[in-house]
């Protein structure tokens, strides 16, 4: 508690030097750690990432891509550069960055990615090499839409991708042993999903509001955190998180009330108040013994600006995860473009 104390301490002492154009304002944050710096990644434009030293204070290093993936225009014609929803792993002594290419409202999406043997882009050893698709999903054929990856590792070495927003919910397919490509015979579950009205077009994504999956491991149970509701809608944004927990990756995901998540269950772990909206698509993650919930928050005096928010997970006795929303406030990021301030 005393070591959370002084986190706090000092994440309030920044708080009173930096101003809200110096906050980072990023999309359906992901992150990483190699040796003493983190890497954080981000939708936008050839996949924006930064790096740090202590979360806090944040240095732009660029884009992971110059322009836009050789296959992107195949999957989704209407795809307009903007890159989205990026997961970051290690595996096989190398790292893999997932991603999505999609048009806004459209299930005409594909996920792809590349690897590279560092995330350190002063090293000579840095260079992204892109693999190509892995899923794709295509209207008429398709009930779900192949964006927001996330991949985890389960109990016995096998990689597991999941992703999905709106229509059918939340897929998890088992990946092969270079998580490149999707593992054959083909195996597929559907973890988690929203009622979706009768006589709904199948072009139509609403209702169903689902998507941003993230498993995190903890203590014996795969954690599923999802994003509810609607993002990107200024003051009528609902976004929020909400978790279930199985002990097989392949589900079921139960919510606190035992309520499957694949046919509508899910218990909140955090939601926007009046001074921060769309809080979600987060990402989970242990650094030094402790663990964090990573998400973007759109700050209502700000004109509805994102930001990278980073919370402290806690948990409680029956072992399901909490924040603070106090965190919101405590937590202000500050960013340096080129080693300087902006």
């Amino acid at each position: 508690m005393r070591k959370a104390g002084l986190f706090c301490a000092g994440l309030l002492a920044l708080a009173a030097q930096a101003s809200p154009e110096d906050q980072v304002s990023v999309h359906d944050p992901v992150m990483a750690k190699e040796r003493n710096t983190y890497y954080l990644y981000s939708t936008g434009p050839g996949i924006t990432f930064y790096s740090s030293t202590d979360m806090l204070n944040w240095h732009q290093e660029g884009r992971v891509f110059p322009g836009e993936p050789t296959w992107a225009k195949r999957a989704a014609p209407t795809f307009n550069g903007h890159i989205w929803a990026p997961d970051i792993q290690r595996h096989n002594g190398r790292w893999l960055l997932y991603y999505s290419v999609s048009g806004f409202g459209k299930n005409t999406s594909g996920i792809g990615v590349t690897i590279n043997a560092t995330l350190d882009p002063k090293s000579p050893a840095y260079r992204w090499e892109d693999q190509g698709m892995v899923v794709q999903s295509v209207p008429g054929r398709d009930m779900w839409n192949a964006i927001d990856p996330n991949v985890v590792e389960d109990d016995k070495g096998q990689g597991w991708m999941s992703f999905g927003s709106f229509w059918g919910g939340i897929k998890l397919v088992k990946l092969d042993d270079s998580w490149t490509k999707i593992a054959e015979p083909q195996e597929w579950h559907t973890i988690a999903r929203r009622e979706r009205a009768a006589f709904t077009p199948d072009e139509q994504a609403a209702p169903a509001e689902i998507e941003g999956p993230f498993i995190f491991k903890k203590n014996g149970y795969y954690y599923l955190f999802v994003s509810w509701g609607l993002c990107c809608q200024g003051p009528k944004s609902t976004y929020h998180v909400v978790v279930g927990r199985a002990q097989d990756v392949r589900g079921p995901y139960l919510d606190r009330r035992g309520r499957d998540m694949a046919q509508g269950g899910g218990s909140l772990v955090v939601k926007g108040d009046k001074d921060w909206k769309a809080l979600g698509h987060n990402s989970a993650y242990t650094f030094d013994g402790k663990d964090y919930l990573v998400l973007h928050a759109y700050e209502t005096a700000d004109h509805y600006k994102q930001k990278l928010k980073i919370m402290d997970i806690r948990w409680d006795k029956d072992g399901w995860p909490t924040v603070d929303p106090k965190d919101l406030d405590r937590y202000v990021s500050q960013e340096y473009v080129i080693d300087e301030i902006k």
